[in-house]
């Protein structure tokens, strides 16, 4: 990673243009141009430095249901099991602790009832029990980490 990759990652957390040409907008404000910017944000998603990059929404809001999920996984199957549960397109912010749920992560749904379903099938793919924390109130604290 460079400079040019830490100036792209920290200046996207705070927002993307809403225009006709969203990545020619953010790409003049970086000083780069529109074929760079796009592809640095690729090879930073090809090479892992991001593991995700796209809007994001209120699924309640529209709908849909969001919980929080840990897992205690055994350390010599955390790789593993971190690629079965990150395989779900439902799956987001997922981190490790060292605390004894060592897998934390978000699930975010179209619909409430399709929580259990996902939930079902990790306990399913990974053998491990999935212990759900649903939200009881929110913070909104603008979370950015410096790249």
């Amino acid at each position: 990673m460079d400079e040019l990759d830490r100036v792209i990652i920290n200046r996207l957390q705070g927002g993307f243009p809403l225009c006709t040409r969203p990545f020619a907008a953010a790409a003049a404000e970086l000083g780069t141009d529109e074929a760079t910017l796009m592809a640095r944000i690729e090879a930073l998603l090809g090479d892992g430095t991001l593991t995700r990059f796209g809007p994001l929404f209120d699924a309640e809001r529209l709908g849909g249901a969001f919980t929080l999920c840990a897992l205690r996984v055994p350390e010599a199957d955390f790789e593993r099991v971190a690629a079965q549960v990150n395989a779900h397109p439902e799956v987001a912010h997922n981190y490790e602790r060292a605390h004894e749920f060592n897998m934390w992560f978000v699930l975010g749904t179209r619909a409430p009832a399709d929580i259990a379903r996902v939930i079902a099938a990790i306990e399913a793919e990974t053998g491990l029990a999935v212990f759900e924390f649903p939200r009881e109130a929110e913070y909104f604290i603008e979370l950015r980490l410096a790249a």
